[in-house]
């Protein structure tokens, strides 16, 4: 049986602009009837995977993902006494092993050849494998063989590519399933997106030059409570890391600490938006997982906000294990009501 770990997390905002649309306003979906403020999974596990706090837990064996792992390799040749020309060509040949390169030339950047037209994500065993190479081949003066380019390893899984998978499509031998899965988070009520008008004002200029602004410009911003859904296929998780239990618990410790502290980094500068999870429900079992957004489908509008999302989400996790005969193990804290702790949920994640 598949051993499920769920985390329900509930984390208020004030002002704020984590997550951009392409006109710049914070993203937005449409639920129950009504407006809420949104969270990309794609942001959520970005601010996730580039923390100091996951960083420190797991230095090491976090990946690189980029479309310049050619160009990197490029680099070092040039940086070694190869020409220009050999390393674009022997860089680009590097480059193919993780996608397609780019043809595009250009006379300004002849580099850019060894770029590839998608980001491959890549552990740091295969970054090494890669500058390793480039080494040896400008310190013997040739061109990679056949065998030396094939630089995808299987063993020593970075962390992350094990938890968010990877998929190439020149190389799907190499695709890693993801064993954790990440929800959109929204607001549990009706958020209104405001414009921020601002003004800045010139340093150097006089007032009897011009009384008038520097700069003028306006931003969007929200405020909400949001619901975060995380599901971790544990077992999944293990098989990705090759049965390292150490690796895997030291995985789920830092993922599951750094899901409650750490928030998106989209206009930080401006609104200084950070927040630690107010709420949070760990649940573990074999039982088939399910979200509890559900509870939030009719808005939640007032000032008691928090205290009527827990009681509601609470309700419909009884009411759903009650209804299908689940049987989940959880943990939980509530800082408003200074109930559990972060260590014990962590504790329990990991058991």
């Amino acid at each position: 049986m598949t051993t499920f770990i769920q985390l329900h997390l509930l984390t208020a905002y004030p002002a704020s602009n984590l997550n951009r649309d392409d006109t710049g306003a914070p993203k937005t979906v449409t639920l129950g009837g009504t407006t809420r403020l949104r969270i990309s999974s794609q942001s959520l596990k970005r601010a996730w995977r580039t923390s100091a706090l996951f960083e420190d837990a797991l230095v090491g064996h976090i990946g690189i993902r980029s479309a310049r792992i050619g160009r990197k390799a490029a680099d070092i040749m040039t940086a070694n006494g190869i020409d220009d020309k050999k390393a674009v060509e022997w860089g680009t040949a590097i480059a193919a092993c993780f996608g397609k390169p780019k043809t595009e030339k250009k006379k300004e950047d002849p580099f850019l050849l060894t770029e590839t037209e998608q980001l491959a994500h890549i552990s740091p065993a295969e970054f090494e494998a890669v500058k390793a190479l480039a080494l040896k081949l400008a310190t013997e003066k040739r061109a990679p063989d056949a065998e030396e380019l094939t630089l995808l390893r299987q063993d020593r899984m970075a962390v992350d590519i094990a938890l968010f998978g990877r998929m190439l499509a020149s190389s799907p031998a190499f695709n890693v399933e993801a064993a954790c899965q990440v929800a959109h988070a929204f607001g549990v009520g009706e958020t209104l997106v405001e414009d921020d008008f601002f003004t800045a004002v010139d340093d150097l200029r006089a007032k009897s030059d011009d009384a008038g602004a520097g700069h003028l410009g306006e931003t969007g911003f929200g405020a909400a409570l949001f619901y975060t859904y995380i599901c971790i296929d544990r077992d999944l998780l293990l098989k990705n890391l090759h049965g390292d239990e150490a690796l895997t618990d030291k995985t789920l410790r830092a993922l599951v600490e750094t899901a409650l502290k750490v928030s998106p980094s989209g206009k930080q500068n401006s609104f200084a938006s950070r927040a630690y999870a107010s709420w949070a429900l760990a649940e573990k079992g074999t039982d088939q997982p399910r979200s509890l957004a559900a509870a939030y489908y009719n808005a939640i509008n007032g000032s008691d906000q928090l205290s009527v999302a827990v009681d509601r989400i609470t309700a419909l996790r009884e009411n759903m294990n009650r209804v299908y005969g689940q049987q989940t193990d959880s943990e939980s804290f509530n800082v408003a009501d200074a109930q559990g702790s972060m260590a014990e949920v962590l504790d329990f994640v990991c058991a």
